[in-house]
């Protein structure tokens, strides 16, 4: 069995994994991520994310930017609405002073170009199709058992990252409990093309059943997020193609013309998750394996961005300080602070999911006084989009670093940007010392 010695394990190389392991990049630490799926299918998931302006200036400081910026879409408008209300909000780049009100990328663009940056950096090693068998924590180090295709490693590192998900075997295995519930609602998401230009505007309309949002992607298409009862949700995704898109031009309106639907769509159920601590000694939980919200409001990515870039933070300024990674006291100066601010996110999202998924007449009136409140007083409005976006909590990176404009590095930015089908980023190389 191969030995190899790290300063951080990292259990998951997606999005939230990777982040962290750039975020570290000028740090000197060497760092190990492993991940169960192999390199040339760990892009591969038909899916896309509502990034906020702070997720984007995460993604500024790891380095990543300019790779991802001509594969984003851009939103100038954001128009939240009740059901067929007339009165909607629109939020736009002025109520926080950013260049857009929110992004949106596919997961292949980001996983693509965050595994391009970790195989650039020495100190970062990747281990694709490998699963961890087993990890002991110590009094000094963690050590883990990970298989691989070319056998067993034994790693070992005085801190390990879970970022598994949200049903990690990390956190289970380390004994830590979590509080949640699901919800009556499941989650359909499915791409489209709308017959006119979406001109990158993006909608939340609220339904009584659901929330159903509309995320524009570059080359006219959208990523749709549409909220209904279990039932309902199981229902419409076994109707025949026609039916289904008929009942989706339904709450998409008719102002973008006629839809065309672009792969098969996808259903999974809602639930809200929060673990009772974010660390113990020797480990740390990050993104999904700590919390899971509602897809209302397109919350759950942005955390997980949001978590990496603070931990990458602690763990550089400790690594700075000779501080033993892995101790209770450098970890709390990430679990309470994240797990607070998480929290008021997850019930911020459970808040804004019952309010308006409800046929119940006074709080029908009330919510569609609040949009109208929201229309004519801009604090109110700019305050609701501060929440959402994130900038209302900590700012855990040093964000004005590495900001370059999207119009300087457009042009390069498709120079570098990978073909599609190319593989890249590292993949195992030993780096770590034995």
């Amino acid at each position: 069995m191969s030995e190899f010695t790290y300063d951080l394990i990292i259990v998951g190389g997606g999005i939230p994994g990777l982040t962290l392991a750039c975020g570290l990049r000028e740090s000197g630490l060497r760092v190990a991520v492993i991940e169960a799926q192999p390199e040339d299918r760990v892009d591969d998931r038909p899916r896309a994310y509502a990034l906020s302006p702070l997720s984007a200036k995460v993604f500024r400081s790891v380095g990543v930017w300019e790779q991802i910026a001509p594969g984003i879409c851009h939103f100038p408008q954001v128009l939240l609405s009740d059901a067929d209300y007339a009165h909607k909000i629109a939020f736009v780049p002025e109520d926080i002073g950013e260049p857009a009100v929110y992004y949106c990328a596919e997961h292949n663009v980001l996983q693509a170009a965050l595994r391009h940056r970790a195989s650039l950096d020495a100190h970062i090693t990747c281990y694709y199709g490998a699963r961890v068998q087993d990890i002991t924590y110590g009094k000094f180090a963690a050590e883990a058992i990970v298989e691989t295709q070319r056998g067993q490693l034994r790693l070992s590192a005085p801190l390990v990252v879970a970022a598994d998900g949200a049903r990690s075997r990390i956190r289970q295995q380390a004994g830590i409990e979590t509080d949640g519930w699901n919800y009556w609602q499941s989650c359909i998401t499915a791409f489209v093309s709308p017959e006119a230009s979406h001109q990158n505007i993006a909608h939340e309309r609220f339904w009584p059943d659901g929330p159903f949002a509309v995320l524009p992607l570059p080359d006219n298409r959208c990523q749709i997020v549409w909220v209904a009862p279990h039932e309902e949700a199981k229902a419409l995704v076994a109707l025949p193609r026609e039916e289904f898109m008929a009942e989706m031009q339904k709450r998409y309106g008719d102002g973008y013309g006629s839809l065309t639907l672009l792969g098969e769509p996808l259903v999974f159920p809602a639930s809200l998750m929060h673990s009772r601590k974010y660390y113990q000694s020797r480990l740390a939980l990050l993104a999904d394996a700590a919390h899971h919200c509602h897809p209302v409001g397109g919350q759950g990515l942005n955390l997980g961005l949001r978590d990496a870039a603070a931990l990458a933070k602690v763990l550089s300024t400790a690594a700075q300080k000779q501080q033993d990674l892995g101790d209770v006291r450098v970890l709390r100066r990430y679990g309470r602070r994240r797990r607070l601010e998480n929290w008021v996110m997850l019930m911020f999202t459970d808040i804004l999911n019952r309010t308006f998924s409800n046929r119940w007449l006074p709080m029908l009136v009330a919510r569609r006084l609040v949009l109208r409140v929201g229309i004519a007083v801009s604090p109110i409005r700019r305050l609701m989009l501060h929440l959402m976006t994130g900038f209302w909590g900590t700012h855990p990176y040093p964000l004005e670093r590495l900001e370059p404009t999207l119009a300087a590095n457009a042009n390069e930015a498709q120079r570098d940007r990978p073909e599609p089908g190319t593989l890249v980023g590292s993949s195992e190389s030993g780096r770590g010392s034995r």
